[in-house]
């Protein structure tokens, strides 16, 4: 979903109006949505500092399904907030197992900053089904303080990591650069791929596939309403939820005051809504210079968490060489009217589904840079102490 784009609501003359009273309102985010973003101060409890950083990973949807167990000492244990899940696009939750992978790569990235060796044991009380989620562990970590453990550069990454969603230059991603992306998800054992304006026909293919991809998540009613449901729009929402999908501009806060903006209710197929956030996004697509995608062999629970952990890691290294990065999931995911982009953009990258799974599917290029999105901070993912 593209943020500050839903301004495409309502007629030209009921916009002026609406906005005639807010017309000194900022775009940017409230402050106190962004506090997590700011580097913490050492606690007693090493575990908030390392979870402080972890909060900060990529998530679906921003919705940052995590909640941990801090009962035992030097040890942490990670489940899925079932509560945030993405049942209409994402129906077998892999994206959110991917997510989990993404929260536990950079808890590994910051107990290697503090001397520790985290020992993750994956579903420790046995793994999810294909289809479906329960109350079982994702994850297990218990911190070891190894002198061998030796930081990763790609830390230093992590406070400047944003998922870019705004348009990208045409030039062309460097050789060394692109590199450099490869050679961070080595220690995932994932299939890695670039495609760039040396194969025009090729990257063509590829912007077709995700055009008509975004075209069907944006005119299937019940999936455009589970991205209007995560909407928060105006610094009250924002500050309340700090998650989902944070709208600040002016002219949407109006037009929703005002109630033209029916957030229960999808948008019909040939809207303005609609009809605009199609145009806008097949521009961004038509420019987008390069595209990178991952593929994995298999598609189990814990493939889908280590293809996060590589996603995030070859995010932070294209932070590192000033690249821009926006996954595009539509064309990945296994809902029934996806079943043509999921299978043409499998085929284009030589991944069978019967046996590969194309995990990450990403828009790569330079682009001016872009500010982070609201996090909910460390104490909202803890559990309560058992009784």
């Amino acid at each position: 979903m593209q943020r500050r784009q839903f301004v495409r609501i309502a007629g030209g003359g009921v916009v002026l109006a609406a906005t005639a009273g807010v017309a000194g309102c900022s775009a940017e985010l409230p402050s106190e949505a962004l506090q997590a973003w700011t580097p913490p101060q050492e606690t007693g409890d090493v575990r908030r500092w390392l979870l402080a950083h972890a909060v900060l990973a990529p998530h679906s949807h921003n919705l940052q399904s995590w909640l941990v167990d801090l009962g035992v000492a030097d040890q942490i244990t990670l489940f899925l907030d079932r509560t945030r899940l993405l049942p209409e696009t994402d129906p077998y939750a892999r994206q959110m197992m991917m997510s989990q992978g993404t929260f536990l790569e950079l808890l590994d990235l910051a107990a290697r900053q503090r001397g520790l060796r985290a020992e993750v044991e994956l579903f420790p009380e046995s793994v999810f089904d294909a289809r479906s989620v329960d109350g079982r562990p994702t994850a297990r970590l218990r911190l070891v303080p190894d002198a061998a453990v030796r930081p990763d550069p790609l830390f230093a990454q992590i406070f400047h990591r944003h998922t870019n969603r705004e348009a990208y230059g045409q030039r062309a991603p460097e050789a060394a650069a692109v590199q450099a992306v490869a050679s961070s998800v080595a220690p995932h054992g994932v299939r890695v791929g670039f495609i760039d304006g040396a194969q025009p026909e090729l990257l063509q293919r590829h912007r077709a596939i995700a055009m008509e991809a975004w075209r069907i998540e944006m005119s299937t009613p019940r999936t455009l309403l589970e991205s209007y449901q995560v909407l928060r729009i105006g610094p009250r929402e924002i500050t309340q939820h700090r998650d989902g999908i944070a709208i600040n501009d002016p002219l949407l806060r109006a037009i929703t005051a005002l109630g033209l903006f029916d957030r229960s209710q999808p948008s019909a197929p040939d809207s303005m809504a609609v009809s605009g956030q199609i145009d806008d996004f097949n521009a961004k697509l038509a420019s987008t210079p390069a595209f990178f995608w991952m593929v994995t062999e298999g598609n189990d629970r814990r493939t889908q968490i280590n293809a996060g952990r590589a996603y995030v890691r070859a995010q932070l290294a294209a932070t590192a060489q000033g690249l821009s990065m926006h996954p595009l999931q539509q064309a990945l995911e296994e809902y029934p009217e996806q079943a043509g982009p999921y299978a043409a953009i499998h085929g284009l990258l030589a991944a069978p589904p019967a046996s590969h799974t194309v995990q990450m599917w990403a828009r790569l290029g330079y682009a001016p840079p872009v500010g982070p999105a609201p996090r909910r901070g460390v104490e909202a993912h803890i559990l309560p102490p058992k009784a």
